[in-house]
């Protein structure tokens, strides 16, 4: 427990920051979870031909740059989404936000960062709903940049990402760009058993239809 509880905060109008969100079970409990994923990860390819730096697995819905589809790159359905982190999305929702308003994710990217991961300053504006994205970090420190809604360039607020750590960002700054600068390795727990790395839960309502039977 921090001597000095680390404050919330609001990043920007929309977007808030909670410290220490997910209790140290809650944390063993989704990392448990991201294992069963974690075969599926890739690192996935940029139409310039790039190859970015994180390795990826979605649920629900697969991110394509920049479009989703129910199927992976190899033509396998996507993993599906569990009804237990949609309603952990609305939680979060909630506690940024005062209510969940309805909010029912459908789609999650769960990242992995090593050492040397970075994300550029990206808009998450492949949806087509405008409810907000909740993000969830596990593992090392990351510093996460938070921007302006205009372009990559200042202003911008840093801050560190602990594991158990929730930032919601939605209304006025649902399209702000954002990324991952850095990571601090070693910083995880050791009690949370992880091992070094990263891991970032963003959830996503995708707007889109469903074409399952």
């Amino acid at each position: 427990m921090e001597l000095i509880p680390r404050p919330r905060l609001e990043l920007a109008p929309g977007a808030v920051h909670i410290p220490d969100w997910l209790d140290l079970a809650a944390q063993r409990h989704l990392l448990k979870a991201c294992r069963g994923w974690a075969s599926g990860m890739r690192h996935t390819q940029l139409p310039n031909g790039g190859v970015m730096s994180v390795r990826t697995v979605c649920l629900g819905w697969h991110w394509i740059p920049y479009r989703y589809s129910k199927t992976t790159d190899d033509g396998s359905p996507v993993l599906p989404f569990p009804d237990w982190l949609a309603n952990l999305g609305a939680d979060a929702v909630a506690a940024a936000h005062g209510a969940a308003n309805g909010y029912r994710p459908d789609t999650a990217l769960v990242n992995f960062y090593d050492a040397d991961a970075k994300m550029g300053l990206h808009q998450d504006k492949d949806e087509r709903s405008p409810d907000p994205v909740v993000s969830l970090s596990l593992g090392d420190t990351g510093v996460f940049r938070f921007g302006n809604t205009e372009n990559r360039g200042r202003p911008w607020t840093d801050v560190d990402l602990r594991s158990g750590d929730l930032v919601v960002f939605g209304g006025p700054s649902r399209l702000a760009y954002h990324g991952v600068t850095k990571i601090r390795p070693g910083t995880a727990a050791p009690a949370l058993g992880m091992g070094g790395g990263r891991l970032n839960i963003t959830l996503r309502v995708s707007g889109l239809d469903d074409p399952s039977p």
